[in-house]
Order: C-alpha cells, then sequence, then structure tokens
C-alpha cells in the first residue's frame, strides 16, 4: 500500500448529478470510507438525491453556494464549511457564485453507485 495517494486532474468526470468529480480515494480494499472531490459551476444546481446506507460529509473548499439538506432551510456555504448529511437524507447545491464551487465528499462506509438515488 502507498502512503501517499496523487490524483491527476486529467481524471476528472462529469456526472449525471451535474458536478464534475474526481475520485481521490475509493477503494474496495477499504470499505470505511471513500473521499471524492466534487466540482459544480457556476450558475449549476446539483440533481437532487439522497445515499441509501451511507453518511456523507462535504468539506468545502472554495467558491460559494447554496445547499439543501433534508427537511432543513437552504444554507449558504462557502471555504472552510462542512455540511454533515446523514444517510437516506436528500441533498442537493447550487452554484450562486462565480467561480467553482469545490467541495470534498467524504462518504462512510464507500460509495458505490448503488447507493445512489436520484429524487428527479
Amino acid at each position: 500500500m502507498r502512503a501517499i495517494i496523487r490524483r491527476s486532474v486529467d481524471k476528472e468526470f462529469i456526472t449525471p448529478e451535474r458536478c464534475w468529480i474526481l475520485e481521490s480515494w475509493n477503494e474496495p480494499t477499504d470499505s470505511t470510507l471513500s473521499i471524492a472531490r466534487a466540482r459544480v459551476e457556476p450558475g449549476v444546481t446539483t440533481q437532487a438525491h439522497r445515499l441509501r446506507g451511507v453518511d456523507e460529509r462535504y468539506i468545502v473548499v472554495a467558491g460559494h453556494g447554496v445547499a439543501r439538506i433534508g427537511d432543513l432551510r437552504p444554507e449558504r456555504v462557502g471555504p472552510g464549511d462542512i455540511l454533515a448529511i446523514p444517510a437516506g437524507t436528500s441533498q442537493q447545491v447550487t452554484n450562486d457564485g462565480m467561480t467553482d464551487l469545490v467541495f470534498y465528499c467524504v462518504c462512510s462506509p464507500r460509495f458505490t453507485p448503488d447507493c445512489y438515488e436520484s429524487l428527479e
């Protein structure tokens, strides 16, 4: 196992969720968690969705936007904010700024495509 993991930005891909994803850590040998960098372009609202059986934390590192989590009122987010999203809770983010909204998604247990449920 390597101690330092570097992911090339050219591995970033667009999702049907309307955001760009760079898988930072999502290994079948480590079922405890996954980490992905998400990037939402200005003016874009991500697809409303929830993760079955997976708790998620967003760590905002750049940009600004509005987060909608479950039944809570929408709230502005920016660098340094952490969004705690329990398993099965609806979530959606809008980038209402002029630059990319960038955040890390930390999922536990690890994200797999079968846990994703679109709410649109």
